[in-house]
């Protein structure tokens, strides 16, 4: 199963089943933010995405 989470300089986020969803809280831990207007992910500055493959 792959599995998706947001990581800036000083946090990192929780794990989630898919990519909309980690981008919806993003904001949690300060990597960037959903625009609800466009549907757009907007990352901060040094965020990064990681994909992990987890065994089901």
């Amino acid at each position: 199963m792959t599995k998706y989470r947001f990581i800036t300089p000083h946090r990192a986020g929780k794990w989630y089943p898919d990519l909309k969803q980690a981008q919806r809280f993003a904001n949690a831990i300060g990597a960037g933010f959903l625009d609800r207007m466009t549907g757009r992910f907007v990352a901060y500055r040094d965020t990064r995405i990681e994909v992990a493959n987890f065994p089901d």
